[in-house]
């Protein structure tokens, strides 16, 4: 309990005390808006590092070979934890946002720096506004950044498992003309949501396949890239909790 009470209290002093932070950001922008994109992704790395450290996570990150960092991507992963965000953020070479649920807009401060690193905001319930969200990340790939999006559309409740893809998320590769990498996490409900409320070390595998590119797809291809997605995950997942989580079997 007491680790996430300490994660909790760190999150509230980083939002607080960076509050002159984000207006230098802001002023930066002004002038320079690839600097304040660099900075602000740096910051909230750093943040999100230190979150790691005080969870006590060991990360294993591997395929990092695959990201492209000449064109923007679009990150697809799985989904188990709240520390998904938090454990991947870093992993990203260049400048990457979210495409997290419209909540989290409602939250201060942690919003704007959401806003600072490109995350988009999906109402879920509204078509017409999530086409519109879809629309925007289509518009942030052309220019060059990079985003990640978890097409279960929720955290995945149950380990082993996989909800299935929504095949929205993958129109801003589509029409982005961006490449797909499959983005795996492995074991990352174990530093949280596995035992609830408390916060515990484990070790987090985080792999990324080889880049899927949808331009050069048949229109039957293009039509399955959910479940091709989904299979290339799932089959890297069961991959890696054999090779590091061998005792712990499959559900």
């Amino acid at each position: 309990m007491m680790k996430l009470i300490l994660v909790a209290l760190y999150l509230v002093l980083f939002l607080v005390l960076t509050i002159p932070v984000l207006f230098a950001e802001w002023i930066i922008g002004k002038f320079d808006p690839a600097c304040k994109d660099r900075s602000s992704k740096a910051i909230v790395g750093w943040g999100f590092r230190c979150i790691q450290h005080i969870a006590g996570v060991k990360l294993i990150v591997k395929g990092t070979e695959h990201i492209p960092t000449d064109t923007a991507v679009l990150y697809v992963g799985n989904h188990r934890s709240f520390f998904d965000v938090v454990l991947t953020l870093s992993c990203f070479p260049t400048v990457t946002g979210y495409v997290s649920k419209i909540e989290m807009r409602k939250v201060p401060l942690l919003n704007l720096w959401m806003k600072n690193i490109h995350c988009l905001f999906l109402d879920r319930d509204n078509i017409k506004e999530g086409l519109k969200t879809i629309l925007a990340g289509v518009e942030e790939v052309k220019k060059g950044i990079s985003l990640c999006i978890f097409p279960e559309g929720t955290r995945n409740r149950q380990n082993d498992t996989f909800l299935p893809f929504h095949e929205g998320s993958f129109k801003i590769a589509e029409k982005g003309g961006v490449p797909i990498i499959p983005m795996t996490i492995v074991n990352s409900a174990a530093v949280f949501e596995d035992h609830f409320p408390k916060v515990k070390k484990a070790t987090v595998v985080i792999e990324f396949g080889a880049p899927v590119l949808m331009k050069d797809m048949s229109r039957d291809e293009k039509k399955a890239i959910s479940s091709t997605v989904k299979g290339i995950i799932e089959e890297t997942y069961f991959k890696n909790k054999k090779e590091y989580f061998p005792e712990a079997g499959q559900s």
